[in-house]
């Protein structure tokens, strides 16, 4: 077992990356397809604050119907050696995650049979010699459960990863490396379906887990809600889908050490088509209405970085405007200020239970709910006094001028 317990390990550079006994993990993902357009200027560190991390993780490969080939291709394989050289020029620990939420229609079949796990271990293992890695990430958040809508899925998957851990660990090169599993806030499902009751095991092949909670509301819900909660448990029965608190509670109880559990955070927000009738208390025409109905029918659109209508997923299907806003196109168009504090003139609340802030756009009719960086210290709060292993970013250029990453840092205790 590799464990937080460890005081350091040598980097595939033959720098020492040293987690001193207890300390906390700050990581963040960054994507490879930023690379591909306007914003290539943040993998040269301009906006990467480098020394505030330690680990970085390069997303995605995507896993393919051959276990011996992974794909690159949509993330820009030419940049991931100046990724690794960069994150070894900062003593940054330079993973690779595998799946996402594009990426992960084959890891049932990868792991799913003795040949294939032996297989796809040499996979992994040449890909991290190849380009001098030193963990790997394992975004597959739903075993035995469909994501994406062509994912395969085999009642046997939770069992088959763990096989596929143990057959890594026990590999020279995969014995070294810094394991993480990128997770649902509900545990791995069992062959019945349902979360399993006893994902102990995994704790001894992986280094830590990161908890997903993000995109808990969004297009696909009943109303506006939280789409990274905190907290649900102080909210009305209806609009409890889940929070940091129940994750790491079901996690934890399902026997995964909490001092093993990461929590995941994001820098993007959810927006919806939001009626002026819909969007405010009773006759209020400035204090917003806590989940209130939008209208299914209409996708605002998003930043700059959104899908946009019209997109063909990995299953070929036409998607929708994503109406996602990262946190610098907020700061961007004015509507919160450069301390990352509601502008003069925007509409704004913060729900304290799931500590989420909500903006209203009145003339577009459209709400946005997205954290901020009092949402980011009180998780740092949480993670500290939970005894949590630390926080993993989603991603690195969403930010703006690191007022999120600092309020989490600061509310962890780094």
């Amino acid at each position: 077992m590799l464990s937080l317990s460890i005081v350091s390990f040598v980097l595939a550079s033959n720098i020492l990356f040293t987690y001193a006994a207890g300390a906390k993990i700050a990581a963040g993902y960054f994507p490879g397809w930023l690379t591909l357009d306007a914003v290539t200027p943040i993998l040269g560190g301009t906006n990467v604050s480098w020394e505030k991390y330690t680990k970085l993780t390069y997303a995605f490969a995507l896993t393919t119907e051959d276990p011996s080939q992974l794909s690159l291709d949509l993330s820009a394989e030419a940049f991931l050696p100046t990724f690794v050289e960069e994150a070894h020029n900062n003593n940054v620990a330079a993973s690779l995650s595998i799946g996402g939420w594009t990426g992960s229609e084959f890891w049932s079949t990868a792991v799913g049979s003795s040949e294939n796990r032996t297989t796809f271990v040499k996979t992994i293992t040449d890909l991290v010699s190849k380009y001098d890695l030193d963990g790997v990430d394992f975004d597959w958040l739903y075993p035995n459960r469909q994501g994406l809508g062509c994912n395969i899925v085999n009642e046997n998957d939770t069992a088959n990863f763990l096989e596929f851990l143990k057959e890594l660990r026990s590999d020279s090169v995969g014995s070294r490396l810094n394991l993480s599993a990128a997770v649902s806030i509900t545990p791995f499902n069992g062959p019945d379906g349902n979360p399993s009751s006893d994902v102990s095991e995994f704790a001894n092949y992986l280094d830590y887990i990161t908890l997903v909670n993000y995109d808990i509301w969004g297009s696909w819900s009943s109303a506006v809600g939280p789409n990274a909660p905190l907290n649900d448990s102080c909210a009305a029965a209806a609009d409890q889908q889940g929070s940091a608190v129940s994750g790491v509670k079901q996690w934890s109880d399902a026997g995964f050490p909490v001092n093993q559990i990461v929590l995941g955070v994001p820098t993007y927000g959810h927006s919806f088509s939001v009626s002026a009738s819909d969007a405010f208390v009773n006759d209020s025409t400035t204090v917003l209405a806590a989940y209130p109905l939008f209208n299914t029918s209409v996708f605002p659109s998003g930043d700059s970085w959104d899908i946009t209508s019209g997109t063909i997923d990995a299953c070929g299907n036409s998607e929708n405007n994503g109406g996602d806003w990262d946190f610098w196109a907020i700061v961007n168009a004015g509507l919160y200020d450069e301390d990352g504090e509601c502008a003069s003139g925007t509409l704004c609340r913060f729900d304290d239970c799931s500590k989420t802030s909500y903006i209203y756009l009145e003339d577009q009719q459209v709400m946005i709910s997205f954290d901020d960086p009092q949402s980011w210290t009180a998780k740092g709060e949480f993670i500290s006094d939970e005894g949590l292993a630390g926080f993993a970013v989603w991603q690195v250029g969403g930010d703006h001028n690191d007022l999120l990453l600092d309020a989490i840092r600061t509310g962890a205790g780094f």
